[in-house]
């Protein structure tokens, strides 16, 4: 069964920058699309950017584009969200995984999909 473990998150002031990394195991990830959510404290999750196999992007949020890209290193089986101009409603904890589409999923397909255990992201000052 495919494995997804999240790292990186932590404490950033606002403005800042951080990255998140998402390492997959028993998945190629090549072969399928990657998917970032968050959720922040009682609200729903949030689909924030997806890679697909072909390396397009895709954005669930427009409150992201233009701050956060995401990109993937086949070698090391390595998908990373990377986050700027950081604020304080992107505290969250941010999940990655797949729905095994090789294209992104729609919102409604995460249910589908095998998530990580998340990484906490914290902006404040």
């Amino acid at each position: 069964q495919a494995q997804f473990e999240e790292s990186g998150g932590g404490s950033v002031q606002p403005g800042g920058s951080t990255r998140l990394s998402c390492t997959a195991s028993k998945f190629t990830v090549d072969h399928y699309s990657i998917t970032w959510f968050r959720q922040a404290p009682e609200k729903e999750r949030e689909g924030v950017l997806c890679i697909s196999n072909r390396d397009t992007s895709t954005y669930y949020l427009d409150s992201v584009k233009g701050r956060f890209t995401v990109s993937k290193d086949e070698a090391k089986g390595t998908v990373y969200l990377l986050m700027n101009a950081l604020k304080p409603e992107d505290t969250a904890v941010y999940y990655c995984g797949s729905t095994f589409h090789a294209g992104c999923p729609v919102v409604a397909e995460f249910d589908d999909g095998f998530w990580g255990r998340g990484t906490q992201v914290t902006v404040s000052s």
